[in-house]
């Protein structure tokens, strides 16, 4: 009975380790990701505030569509756009308005 007990123990001791050594590496690799951009974060907020006219407010790189962007937030007066830079040429390949989407944690009142 003990080492039955001691068994699944363990074994349940190894997958959380083995999940938790998983998390950790997709993790790492999405924070290295920025080392495949062309472009800086400033070229980045420059083209957007440039292509809508407005001052950047937030940016994060992420991944859209199968390739990395910076997601630049511009605000405009009472306009707020959201715009997407290749991180490899710096061109815009979006710019759509940002109404408030409740699945960001930046757009939900507190």
């Amino acid at each position: 009975m003990k080492r039955t007990v001691y068994l699944t123990a363990l074994a349940a001791l190894s997958a959380t380790a083995i999940g938790t050594a998983y998390a950790a590496k997709a993790m790492e690799n999405d924070a290295l990701a920025i080392e495949t951009a062309k472009i800086g974060l400033t070229q980045a907020v420059t083209a957007a505030e440039q292509q809508v006219g407005g001052k950047a407010s937030r940016v994060e790189f992420e991944k859209h569509k199968g390739q990395w962007v910076f997601d630049v937030e511009v605000v405009n007066g009472k306009k707020v756009m959201d715009v997407k830079v290749d991180s490899t040429s710096g061109k815009v390949i979006a710019a759509t308005e940002d109404k408030a989407d409740r699945d960001d944690d930046h757009d939900q009142a507190d």
